[in-house]
Parts: C-alpha cells; sequence; structure tokens
C-alpha cells in the first residue's frame, strides 16, 4: 500500500474544516463502447474463464464525469497541482497529480473537455513539475534524483512539512500519468512534441539505482534529514508498477533482479473461498491496473500459478465480496452489494463497545482482508468498488448502484462518491473530524481523495474503452519493464522490440 506517515492524520486534522459538498448533477454523456473482444483467463485447474462483457450504463457514465471534473476543477489553475483532498484545506499529493494527468486524457476522448484543453492542462502540470526545484537540501526543493516529495504545498510546490518523504511509489504513480499523457499526445504539432518531450525527460532523469539502498529492492523512502528509510517495497502490493518502471528505465535502471526480490515474498493463499495471491487493501490490486494491461501475460510466477495478476485481482474482489456476505465482525449495513475495504478516510480513533462489541475505529487507514492480515472497523469506501469495474462488473455494478440508492443522500454529491462510509458509527459523543454522523445512518466522509477519485476514472475508462491500457501497451518503458521482469505471452507476444519502432507506432 503507499505508507502514509502518520503526518497524513495529523495534518488533517489539523486543517479540519470540513464542508460537505451538495452540487446539481452534471449532464452525462454516452460514448460509443466496442464490443468486448474474445478473451479467456487461464485458470489453476486450466478451465478456461469466459471475459467477462463491458459495460455501459447511464449511472457508470454519470459517476465517471463527475470524478473526472473533480480532478479538472479542483487542480491548481497557476502550476497543475491536485489537491490531496477537496474540500478540506489541503496540500498537494504527486500521486494524484498523476492520476490527475491521465484523467484529463479521459475527459477528452469522452468529449467533457477539448483535446487542446486537456493538452494545456498536461503541459501546465508538466512543465511546472520538470522546472521545480530538485537538490539533497531539505527545505525549498521540490524533489531529489528525480524522485518528488510525496506531499507538496499546493501553491509553491515545494516539500510540504519536515516529515514528509521522498517517495518512490508516489513518484512512481506521477510518472505513470506523465508517460500516458506522453503516448496519448501523439500528433505533429509543436504543444503535442513537448509534451511527449517533457513526460520523457522527468522519467528519464529519475534515479532508480539510487533508490535501491539494499538491492534488489527499491526502497519506499529518503528523508534529507536522515537519508534512507528502513523500508523496501516487497510484495505482493501497489508497486508492480514501480519495479516494471524501474526496470524499463534507459538511464538510471533497477539492478539485475529486482522483479525477483519483489516476488520473493508473494503470499498464495486460500482466502473466503478464492486461491490467490494475497493483500489486503483493494488498492493493492488496482493501482497498477489502472495504466497496464495484465490480462492474459504472465511473469515465472503467474506461469507457474496458471492464471495472470488480472484474474488475481478478480479473485481478491470476489474474495472480499464474500466476506462483506459473511461479515463475521457483524457490522451494521453489509451485504452481497454493500462491500469494498480499502485505505480511506474513517470516522475516530477511538475504541467503544458498538452492538455488544469492542470495536476499534480508525480515521485515515489501511483497510482490507486476508489470509494473513486483516484491519476492519465497518468503514466502506466505494472507490474499492467502482475501481474494481473491469475484474467483475457483474458483482461490481450492482454494488455501485446499491451504495448510491442507500447511501447516496448523504454519500452522493457533485462529484460523485464522498471517500468513504461508515453505517455501525452512530456516535454523537465523539469527534469526527474527516466526516459527519447522521445518528440513524452512520458515518460519513465529506471529502475527496485525489488518490482515491483516479482509480474510479481511469479503472472505469478501461472497462470501457481500455484507453489507458492501449496507451501504456505502447510504451517502451513499460514494455521494457515487462520484459526484464520476465513477463511473455498475450499481447505482449506481438509487441515489437524496438524502442524507436513502438514510439512509431500509431495508437489503436
Amino acid at each position: 500500500m503507499i505508507r502514509r506517515p502518520a503526518l497524513r492524520t495529523f495534518a488533517t486534522l489539523l486543517l479540519a474544516a470540513f464542508v460537505a459538498g451538495c452540487g446539481s448533477p452534471s449532464s452525462a454523456r454516452a460514448g460509443s463502447v466496442p464490443s468486448a473482444p474474445t478473451r479467456v483467463v487461464p485458470v489453476a485447474g486450466g478451465e478456461p474463464i469466459a471475459a467477462p462483457p463491458r459495460v455501459l450504463d447511464p449511472f457508470v457514465d454519470d459517476l465517471e464525469h463527475r470524478t473526472f471534473r473533480w480532478f479538472w476543477e479542483t487542480a491548481n489553475p497557476g502550476n497543475g497541482l491536485i489537491p490531496d483532498r477537496w474540500p478540506a484545506p489541503s496540500f498537494s499529493s504527486v500521486a494524484a497529480v498523476g492520476f490527475g494527468l491521465s484523467t484529463y486524457l479521459v475527459g477528452a476522448e469522452r468529449g467533457w473537455v477539448t483535446r487542446e484543453e486537456a493538452r494545456e492542462r498536461v503541459l501546465l502540470t508538466l512543465r511546472f513539475l520538470w522546472n521545480a526545484p530538485q537538490g539533497p537540501s531539505s527545505d525549498g526543493m521540490t524533489g531529489y534524483r528525480g524522485f518528488f516529495y510525496h506531499f507538496l504545498d499546493l501553491e509553491t510546490g515545494k516539500r510540504w512539512g519536515r516529515d514528509v518523504e521522498l517517495s518512490s511509489i508516489d513518484t512512481t504513480l506521477c510518472l505513470a500519468g506523465a508517460l500516458s499523457a506522453g503516448m496519448y499526445f501523439d500528433r505533429d504539432d509543436p504543444s503535442e512534441a513537448e509534451v511527449r518531450d517533457l513526460a520523457t525527460k522527468l522519467y528519464e532523469r529519475v534515479d532508480w539505482r539510487w533508490m535501491q539502498p539494499r538491492p534488489a529492492r527499491v526502497a519506499m523512502a529518503w528523508l534529507p534529514e536522515t537519508g534512507f528509510g528502513v523500508a523496501d517495497w516487497n510484495g505482493y502490493d501497489e508497486s508492480m508498477i514501480l519495479y516494471l518502471l524501474a526496470l524499463g528505465s534507459p538511464t538510471h535502471p533497477a539492478t539485475e533482479g529486482a522483479w525477483e526480490a519483489f516476488c520473493s515474498t508473494y503470499r498464495w493463499a486460500e482466502h473466503e473461498g478464492q486461491t490467490y495471491l494475497n493483500f489486503a487493501p483493494l488498492f493493492g490490486h488496482q493501482f497498477s491496473h489502472a495504466w497496464i494491461d495484465f490480462r492474459g501475460i504472465q511473469d515465472a510466477f503467474m506461469r507457474q500459478k496458471g492464471i495472470d495478476y488480472f484474474e488475481n485481482s478478480r479473485r481478491a474482489v470476489l474474495a472480499q465480496r464474500s466476506y462483506a456476505i459473511r461479515n463475521p465482525e457483524g457490522f451494521r449495513g453489509y451485504s452481497a452489494d454493500v462491500w469494498g475495504l480499502s485505505a480511506c478516510d474513517g470516522p475516530a480513533d477511538v475504541v467503544r463497545t458498538v452492538d455488544g462489541r469492542e470495536r476499534t475505529f480508525h480515521t485515515y487507514a489501511a483497510r482490507g482482508v486476508s489470509s494473513f492480515w486483516s484491519n476492519d472497523d465497518g468503514t466502506i469506501t466505494p472507490m474499492a468498488t467502482a475501481a474494481s469495474l473491469p475484474f467483475a462488473p457483474e458483482v461490481v455494478l450492482p454494488a455501485m448502484k446499491e451504495m448510491k440508492r442507500r447511501h447516496g443522500e448523504h454519500l452522493w454529491t457533485e462529484y460523485g462518491f464522498f471517500d468513504a462510509f461508515n453505517p455501525t458509527f452512530r456516535l454523537t459523543d465523539v469527534p469526527t473530524p474527516l466526516g459527519k454522523v447522521v445518528p440513524e445512518a452512520g458515518w460519513y466522509a465529506t471529502n475527496y481523495l485525489g488518490i482515491d477519485q483516479g482509480p474510479i476514472v481511469l479503472m472505469i475508462e478501461n472497462q470501457r474503452s481500455g484507453l489507458l491500457w492501449r496507451l501504456m501497451a505502447k510504451s517502451a518503458p513499460v514494455l521494457a519493464g515487462l520484459r526484464r521482469a520476465g513477463f511473455a505471452g498475450g499481447w505482449l507476444a506481438g509487441m515489437p522490440a524496438e524502442r524507436g519502432a513502438l514510439e512509431a507506432a500509431p495508437i489503436p
């Protein structure tokens, strides 16, 4: 998961002056959707599973449009930085910036903004990121060695706070957004050429090998005051895309064996009736898939198991739904159509007895269930469900609709779903700085989080058109990273190996 320092919760509490926004519905624009390609996903027993059909539903279009507008309308117009959260006063999250860059491409494809408008927004952002100061000083810097600090001042773009780390994963997500923009803006036009140039320079500036103080793994963080943190990225989690981009770099690539080191800590186990590579919060099964199409391609581990990472994420989604149906902790409101645990806001950091059980509640926390670790306090995030649409639309779409039907009065506003809700938490004598308590319904967040809004837009669009998957399937760094990690088969087998051929190839 994105390991967020205690600063996130502490700073959020200090800044909390929350207003629950409510606005008029946006006009949905239905786009054309190609029929789903014929595809089967291999399973451990050798029997094929037919690919689920793509889903086009007016509700899906409305949610995607509203969530896109959050990025388009809350970005700083002077530098393109995206707030970590809104409407609360906030710093910027560099990962949210990456999600934002990719959502602009979706907006252009859907006709919600023009291609020119999207291009100018992308250029504003990339120019700022490229020209922002980089250096080892603890003050006045935006990043170092090509990496960016996790949180940036929304106005100046400088490091926000002394305990904010130079973050390898948040930089990766920012780079993914930049690279996707570089692939999208492929026309013979000076402005589009500048997008491509800046995206390439930002990516190639990153010194991945420097971020490997304990090779072959990549470190999570570095601070100018103390140096590298003690933790490295180990599998399985959202850092799949980190290792692939690190391995694909033509300038400062990660060392050989990095992917094998990442995979060495995998936990393959049965959980809630599914056998899969376990990771508790659903975002770990979603973030890398927002940009990379893992359908039909396999590394050594997945070849041995007989599935691919897309099918693995599908099983994780079905396991979470089964857990909600079983509801062993007896939380209110869980059902076959109300589920979804991930990292999100929550009601309070407090221990109270509710419904005859002592329960520990949290504010911002990673929530999820697996065979080896679980954290569930009754808080559900619609992002966990909505961003799983490509994996299991037959169970995800009904859940998205049911959460809006049942909780929409307090959960659904101008920009789609607020971040989270907790039907069990109805305590009115406890401060809830990240939301509000409706006594007869539960606790509801009153903010949107950039890193939760982004996957909703990108994964809905991947389900509808495969836009981000198609773009990144022609990205030279992605292809190089996949091949260095040992991926083969599927769509990867038909891709050219030469960098020049990739750059010249049109996006279908």
